[in-house]
């Protein structure tokens, strides 16, 4: 019966885009992935230069001005202890405020007064992107040799980037230095499925078929927020993003899929966190959306993958 229930929940959502469909070629037209012009050589970091540092966090964070302090302190403990016990480890911390409304920038410039604005940096957005373009801003402006992103909530046990870091170490040797090691929560699954309305539940399965039919097969978690990359992975992905809304994440692992970037799927301890940006029904819609137009203008062509060079 649940299996009768996702195929319509799917076909729904199918359905109600079809009207969107004829408009994609015209729409995709004038898309364009986020180009080079955030990426320039300059005065401040980017992705060009070469790593001075041994990891980059990079906290994407919109009105996260109650939940951020938590996150950080956790981060910022476990990573100073870790520069204790091996003083060659080195590390930064980038959030981006992501046109927040509220004291974000604030409260994390407060850290910047704290650590010092060599380990923690902050980096304000005018408007509001997205949680994408948040992360491919802090990705841009990164000093790191690996480039960890990291929800603003702490929903993740900000300790398990070790195991993140293991599932990397074990894609070696990595193609052309490049290799993604992904957070999960799909161990929880069946947990969270207790805890869920019966409507959530369908939507999320509902999500989750879609995302296996049309763009990533090989990833049962593709949204938890904690994903490690390597420097020349991360510039290779997002430098051919197009998406910066809740389904980036899809599209990223879309795009690494497509240029054989080796990804590893790593169980780690996560725990929801109140107060998410997340309005159950629309932006499960919005998501839905937007794997068929990743899925559509893939292959009529509207976007391009091409390796990019860091010069």
């Amino acid at each position: 019966q649940l299996g009768k229930l996702l195929i319509e929940c799917s076909t729904t959502i199918l359905i109600s885009f079809s009207s969107q469909i004829c408009a994609i070629a015209h729409v995709t037209a004038k898309t364009m992935p986020h180009e080079d012009a955030e990426c320039r050589k300059g005065s401040t970091p980017n992705i060009h230069d070469p790593a001075t540092r041994e990891l980059s966090v990079v906290v994407p964070s919109y009105n996260e001005e109650n939940r951020l302090p938590l996150m950080m302190d956790e981060a910022l403990d476990y990573l100073e202890k870790r520069q204790k016990r091996d003083p060659s480890f080195t590390y930064e911390v980038i959030v981006v405020n992501d046109g927040s409304k509220d004291q974000t920038a604030k409260v994390a410039k407060e850290y910047c007064k704290k650590y010092g604005s060599d380990k923690v940096r902050v980096i304000s957005l005018e408007k509001n992107r997205g949680k994408g373009g948040a992360v491919r801003t802090g990705v841009f402006s990164s000093r790191g040799e690996k480039i960890l992103m990291a929800d603003a909530d702490g929903a993740t046990k900000f300790a398990d980037i070790e195991k993140v870091e293991e599932g990397l170490k074990n894609l070696r040797p990595w193609p052309k230095g490049m290799a993604i090691s992904c957070g999960s929560r799909a161990h929880l699954e069946k947990d969270s499925i207790a805890k869920r309305s019966y409507f959530r539940t369908l939507l999320m399965y509902g999500f989750h078929f879609l995302v296996w039919f049309l763009c990533v097969k090989e990833i049962r978690d593709t949204q938890c927020g904690f994903k490690l990359l390597t420097r020349e992975a991360a510039w290779q992905t997002f430098s051919n993003l197009h998406i910066e809304r809740w389904a980036f994440d899809v599209e990223l692992l879309y795009i690494a899929q497509r240029l054989k970037i080796p990804i590893a799927e790593v169980a780690v301890n996560w725990t929801e966190i109140e107060g998410s940006k997340l309005v159950p029904f629309w932006s499960w819609l919005q998501m839905g959306r937007d794997l068929l137009f990743i899925r559509l203008r893939y292959m009529t062509g509207a976007w391009k993958l091409e390796a990019k060079k860091c010069n």
